[in-house]
């Protein structure tokens, strides 16, 4: 393994933005970043752009506007190949996925396909919500995994540690949907296409700077995307 490029897709992230990346940057020195902007107002594009001239370990990619996250992330993965990346991790701006499990996941990669977080694997660990909320995250990551039938603990979750060989089996560029359903079906078709799998429990905090991204849209349309992926494999479109 010689280059690891971790995307970390931005909208209105200009207080996170440069603390994640240091952060980022120091687990180590194999590691480049990708930040993908969808044109944020905030002026998360521009300091992107400084961090890239700071520390020549940046690299941006500038999209021309809000497009979600499955946009974002094949973009993103389609950009990270072409400069060569080895391994890909995908993890958000906000800190809900630590930087300090990095290490780990690169450790474990030099054996498996895919790496991936988990918030359920040990318990529930996420921090700082409210409990209705990680009652409703729960409940909708143990519908996900009923319906596709996903041995992963967390079938919605999106800290991940990928192979490119992995990554060019699956064809993540023929992925559609975005949000939560975005994560589901990048997990479905790990797990379809015989991925080695292993699991790390990582506690998730909620963001202390800046707005979550979520909406009912999203929510909603991880609803419907795990049926869409059971007839779509039965039929062979997957």
């Amino acid at each position: 393994m010689s280059r690891v490029i971790v995307i970390i897709p931005t909208y209105n992230e200009v207080e996170n933005l440069p603390l994640i990346v240091k952060e980022v940057l120091a687990q180590d020195e194999r590691i480049s970043v990708l930040v993908v902007d969808d044109n944020s107002p905030d002026g998360t594009g521009k300091v992107a752009d400084q961090l890239a001239e700071e520390t020549g370990r940046v690299h941006v990619l500038h999209r021309p506007g809000k497009a979600g996250l499955g946009a974002a992330y094949r973009a993103g993965l389609a950009e990270a190949l072409r400069l060569g990346a080895d391994v890909v991790i995908q993890m958000d701006a906000d800190f809900s996925h630590p930087p300090s499990t990095i290490p780990e996941m690169l450790r474990e990669i030099e054996t498996h396909d895919l790496v991936t977080g988990s918030r359920y694997v040990q318990g529930i660990t996420v921090v700082n919500w409210p409990i209705e909320r990680i009652l409703i995250s729960w409940a909708a990551n143990v519908y996900a995994r009923f319906v596709t039938r996903l041995t992963l603990t967390d079938a919605t979750g999106g800290f991940r540690c990928v192979r490119r060989e992995l990554l060019e089996r699956i064809g993540f560029e023929r992925i559609k949907s975005d949000g939560y359903a975005f994560q589901i079906e990048m997990n479905y078709r790990f797990d379809k296409y015989g991925a080695r799998i292993k699991e790390l429990p990582f506690f998730f905090v909620d963001r202390e700077r800046g707005q979550s991204k979520l909406s009912l849209g999203i929510a909603f349309e991880g609803l419907w995307i795990v049926w869409w992926l059971r007839i779509a494999d039965a039929l062979g479109r997957i």
